[in-house]
């Protein structure tokens, strides 16, 4: 499949052409693939001014009318499934077997969204638990919050839009949506079938642009919450500059997987080769650190070694690959470099590390120092570091030390380790005998530490996204 030679954007609602300026490039050949629209920052603050005229249309919308919308993106999407794939494979590198999972994803999170639009609950609160409260009834309900911006990544373009863009449709939240300059082909896509429902003019724009034309959205007091997935050092400073607004951070991840004695180790290798690699290992949540109870670390090791030895690198749209291209070359000879440096201080590299451009092959080490980039980074790659533990509580200890706190995962048959790894470790989400890369799109999604804060999932996102707003009725004649 090739892509369109342009692609337009979309302010208000509308397609926007725009300066077609931004070249979009094959991650597997470096050609360039097409070209899509690029907005200025006057562009971004049209859309800002657009997205607040629209707030108190898109507060109005009825549940049924907001889900009609989401139902009509489903049905679209499922329509328009393996161009989405494809169009992954040509601007992410994903392997297209990854990309169809990934448009497969998309279309659970609109679903999700599309049930919770018609289940915007209130409360009714009782407040004669005192005598000052006789004759009182409170009554809850949640409003949208208005204007909202999602800034997201290259690894999941689909996904991750998905997690702002469907939930602020199902809350009644006019958005502007900046996809990564990388990958925004799939995001215009969505745009084309959001164009398609009958939402109100302006409730949405899907905007390309450079970083510094995005500022609008991070400083503009018309916009209510910024919702950005991204590299920690950009989310933290986004947050600075921010001001009164509400921000959701979704940042990144070394994250520690533990396999204890007791676990099913064929089980535990197959979910760690995916783990780690799937992606090409470009995932917030890949499994970079595998800590082994001692007793089976060799057993494991020899079984983890010849599955990665057995995945197929190369192009992504082969459906054989299992592991592309990183999102640039430049990306792939940074973790060239981590393994050398690992090694140089006595790391013992146990397959891959060969790099052919931008593709880095399914890569282990052990022995790899803690204070090593590869340990106390993230490595964002196709790669991860095995160490032994002698006691549950080094192998807890192991996973604490991190500066991230996403999610991690803990192979055991033994329920009382289960609960104190839920316990213990200092993560937003601890995943029993499956790697920390597993997610589902209904759970709540989020870390803690310089992995960030807030909460995605599409019923905990809707709450990020309203507020409550209370009445409060007297009787006048209680009884």
């Amino acid at each position: 499949m090739k892509l369109r030679e342009h692609y337009g954007a979309f302010l208000g609602g509308r397609a926007f052409r725009g300066d077609t300026a931004l070249e979009v490039r094959d991650k597997y050949t470096g050609e360039v693939a097409t070209r899509v629209a690029l907005a200025d920052r006057a562009t971004v603050e049209r859309a800002i001014g657009l997205a607040h005229d629209a707030a108190a249309a898109m507060a109005r919308l009825a549940g049924y009318e907001r889900k009609e919308a989401l139902v009509h993106c489903v049905a679209r999407f499922r329509e328009r499934a393996e161009e989405l794939a494809w169009i992954l494979a040509i601007e992410v590198g994903k392997p297209i077997k990854d990309a169809r999972g990934e448009v497969g994803r998309l279309i659970d999170t609109f679903e999700l969204a599309a049930e919770e639009s018609v289940r915007l609950a209130g409360e009714i609160l009782p407040l004669d638990r005192t005598a000052r409260g006789r004759g009182y009834t409170g009554y809850l309900k949640r409003v949208p919050l208005g204007p909202i911006a999602g800034i997201t990544p290259f690894n999941f373009p689909l996904n991750l839009g998905a997690h702002k863009v469907a939930p602020s449709i199902a809350a009644g939240c006019p958005f502007v949506w900046k996809p990564a300059s990388a990958t925004p082909v799939s995001a215009l896509v969505v745009g084309e079938i959001l164009a398609e429902t009958g939402l109100p003019a302006g409730a949405f724009s899907v905007l390309p642009c450079r970083a510094a034309d995005a500022e609008p959205l991070i400083v503009d007091e018309r916009v209510k919450l910024v919702s950005f997935t991204g590299s920690p050092e950009v989310g933290w400073e986004l947050k600075r500059k921010a001001g009164k607004k509400r921000v959701s951070l979704e940042l990144g991840g070394n994250a520690a997987c533990i396999v204890c004695a007791d676990a099913d180790l064929d089980d535990a290798v197959e979910r760690l080769v995916f783990g780690a690699f799937y992606q090409s290992g470009q995932s917030c949540v890949s499994v970079q650190r595998i800590l082994v109870e001692a007793p089976v670390y060799d057993a494991l090791k020899s079984k983890l070694v010849a599955r990665a030895k057995a995945l197929v690198s190369g192009d992504p749209k082969d459906e054989r690959t299992f592991v592309g291209p990183l999102i640039t070359e430049a990306d792939a000879a940074r973790l060239e470099a981590w393994i050398a440096s690992a090694t140089k201080r006595g790391a013992k590299l146990l397959c891959g590390g060969t790099r052919r451009g931008a593709v880095l092959d399914a890569t282990l080490l052990e022995g790899v120092p803690r204070d090593e980039p590869l340990c106390a980074a993230e490595a964002f790659g196709p790669i991860a570091v095995l160490e032994p533990f002698a006691s549950f509580d080094d192998a807890l200890r192991a996973a604490n030390d991190s500066r991230f706190g996403l999610q991690a995962g803990v192979f055991t048959r033994d329920l009382e380790r289960a609960q104190r790894a839920w316990d213990e470790l200092e993560v937003g989400g601890v995943i029993v005998n499956d790697v920390p890369s597993w997610r589902a799109d209904a759970m709540p999604y989020g870390g803690v530490k310089d992995s960030g804060f807030g909460r995605e999932g599409v019923r905990w996102s809707i709450e990020e996204l309203t507020e409550p707003r209370l009445m409060v009725v007297r009787r006048r004649d209680p009884r």
